[in-house]
C-alpha cells in the first residue's frame, strides 16, 4: 500500500505551515488536517475558469486569478483564451511556484512560461487595489481561489476580501460587463448575502471536484453589476 511522503514545508503568516505531500503520482498540499488542495481533486478549480468564461463570453480577457494553488485554473483559462488574452496570477507564497517548478514540474508543463501570464507574488487584494486606483487597467474577469474559500481557513487576512468592503472593491475593479467568480469548499448562504449587499447580480452554481459527477461538492459563485 503506497504511502503519503512529505516533500517539503512551507510557513505561511500566522505561523502556519503549509505541506506538499505525494501519494503515488498524486500530490497534494495540506494544512494541519486539512487537505486544502490535490491532483485527484482538480475538476471544480477547472470549472472555476472554464464556466467564468462561458458567461465573459470573450476570445483575448483581462483576467486576474487570485491564487495559483497548482495551476489548475490557470491552465484551464490559457486553454480557452487567445493569443491577445492577458492572465495576471496573484500567489501569496513564493515556495508554492517553487514546487511548481520543482517536485510538480510534469504536472506544470509550460504554463508558467505562456507569454500571456503576469505571475505575481503578492496579495491579490493589492492588484485590486491597483485596478481601482488607475495603476493598472481593469480586469474582465476576477476568479479567486483564495484559501479554502470565504472562511479564511488558511490566512485571516483573507477574511478582508471576503467582506462586503472587499467585494466592493472587486466589483469595482471589474469592467462594466466583467464576472467575478469564487471558488469555495462549501456553500455559505451568508456569503452569497454579502455579495448581494455589495451590488453584484449573483448567480451560484454546484460543482464537484472530480470530473463524471464524481467527488466531493463545490461552490462557486459568478457576480455581476447590478445594471
Amino acid at each position: 500500500m503506497l504511502k503519503r511522503e512529505l516533500i517539503d514545508t512551507a510557513l505561511i503568516e500566522d505561523g502556519e505551515t503549509l505541506e506538499l505531500y505525494s501519494h503515488g503520482r498524486d500530490f497534494m498540499i495540506v494544512l494541519g488536517r486539512n487537505e486544502l488542495m490535490s491532483t485527484r481533486m482538480r475538476f471544480s478549480e477547472e470549472q472555476l475558469a472554464d464556466l467564468t468564461l462561458d458567461r465573459l463570453d470573450k476570445e483575448a480577457p483581462r483576467i486576474l486569478i487570485g491564487g495559483y494553488g497548482m495551476g489548475f485554473t490557470l491552465r484551464a483559462a490559457l486553454a480557452r483564451t487567445g493569443p491577445g488574452a492577458e492572465i495576471v496570477v496573484a500567489e501569496i507564497s513564493e515556495k508554492i511556484v517553487d514546487w511548481a517548478k520543482g517536485p510538480m514540474a510534469d504536472l506544470t508543463g509550460d504554463c508558467l512560461s505562456d507569454p500571456r501570464l503576469d505571475l505575481k507574488i503578492c496579495d491579490v487584494a493589492a492588484l485590486i487595489d491597483d485596478a481601482n486606483d488607475g495603476t493598472c487597467a481593469k480586469f474582465d474577469a476576477i476568479l479567486m481561489d483564495v484559501d479554502n474559500g470565504p472562511d479564511g481557513l488558511v490566512r485571516a487576512d483573507n477574511n478582508r476580501l471576503y467582506s462586503r468592503t472587499g467585494l466592493g472593491k472587486a466589483r469595482d475593479a471589474l469592467t462594466g460587463d466583467g464576472v467575478l467568480s469564487v471558488w469555495s469548499a462549501a456553500p455559505d448562504p451568508a456569503f452569497r448575502r454579502r455579495l448581494k449587499d455589495a451590488r453584484l447580480e449573483v448567480e451560484e452554481v454546484g460543482v464537484r471536484s472530480r470530473p463524471n459527477n464524481k467527488g466531493a461538492h463545490h461552490t462557486i459563485w459568478f457576480a455581476r453589476k447590478l445594471r
